[in-house]
């Protein structure tokens, strides 16, 4: 069979044992009683990254380091440059101050962070402890702004939490365990076939991962932004994903790393990591525009990937 078509498979399983595992978790969490606030910042945030972090964990375990970075690198760039840049042609993002000031400021901290751990070539187990520490105390200032009502409002958890309050335990529980089995053997035909393309046709793992791979994993936040655009309603759109891009340094390479060490490849440091840096900088005069991405900002972010790609191919 082609591995191109189990790729492919890989990533629809992949992505569905995602959307199970949040839709079960979620429903656990409300019979618990847990509030919108705090299901939207740990089991939601958590859950859309759940495909990138056992994709990284599969790959670092099976010695495909370049994979596990370039799946975090690569997700990262197209947050901004192909979701952000899609989502503002479609309609206006809107920003506030606290996006600039925190979450921005955490993303370009934390990407930052990230470039400095790797010019050694490795992320140790230490680092990965640090990541994961900054991970918890991030999480923990969420939950501290989200009781203080000072987060942002979870108008698309709260929607979300009206369908899963129908599901009985047993479906919440069954759901649930079979989001965790989907996404591992999602992530086990995706590395696996991912590999052997690379080998077959003499692409380096590197470029799957910061292309197929990260783009991949990244289409639960580009269908949910460019709807949500449509939809005329994007006032989350850029808190989400910034908190995407540091949930997938803290939490991902962290995680990974504390489980097993990852290799950095001397072409990330030399070219990925720069086009990482250097579209979070972008994003900042953009932002401080108009307040908005409109079509003007997201055109030049969405230009900005389609080069990254062209000089990568």
């Amino acid at each position: 069979m082609s591995a191109y078509f189990l790729l492919a498979v890989g990533l629809g399983i992949l992505l569905l044992g995602g959307k199970f595992l949040v839709d079960g978790a979620s429903g656990i969490a409300v019979k618990l009683g847990m509030s919108a606030g705090l299901i939207g910042l740990t089991i939601v945030a958590f859950g859309t990254s759940a495909p990138e972090l056992l994709v990284s964990v599969n790959a670092a375990l099976k010695g495909n380091s370049e994979i596990s970075i370039g799946n975090v690198v690569g997700s990262n760039i197209a947050n901004i440059g192909l979701v952000l840049g899609l989502s503002g042609l479609f309609y206006p993002t809107k920003i506030n101050r606290r996006h600039i000031r925190f979450e921005y400021l955490i993303t370009l901290l934390v990407t930052g962070l990230f470039f400095l751990l790797s010019l050694n070539g490795s992320i140790e187990r230490w680092e990965g402890i640090l990541l994961f520490c900054l991970f918890i105390i991030f999480n923990f200032y969420l939950f501290w702004l989200e009781k203080k009502g000072a987060a942002e409002q979870f108008k698309e958890v709260e929607e979300e939490i009206e369908q899963v309050k129908k599901l009985s335990w047993w479906m919440a529980l069954g759901l649930f365990f079979g989001g965790i089995v989907g996404l591992y053997f999602g992530s086990e035909l995706l590395v696996e076939n991912a590999v052997l393309i690379s080998r077959n046709y003499g692409v380096s793992e590197r470029i799957i991962g910061v292309t197929i791979i990260a783009i991949g994993t990244s289409l639960p936040e580009l269908i949910t932004s460019v709807m949500a655009a449509i939809a005329k309603e994007t006032d989350m759109a850029l808190g989400n994903i910034l908190g995407s891009n540091i949930m997938n340094i803290l939490s991902i390479i962290g995680l990974t790393a504390m489980i097993e060490p990852i290799g950095v490849a001397e072409a990330f440091i030399k070219v990925d990591f720069w086009w990482m840096l250097g579209i979070t900088v972008l994003l900042f005069p953009l932002m401080r525009t108009k307040m908005q991405i409109s079509k003007f900002e997201g055109s030049i972010l969405l230009v900005a990937y389609l080069a990254y790609m062209y000089f990568l191919l």
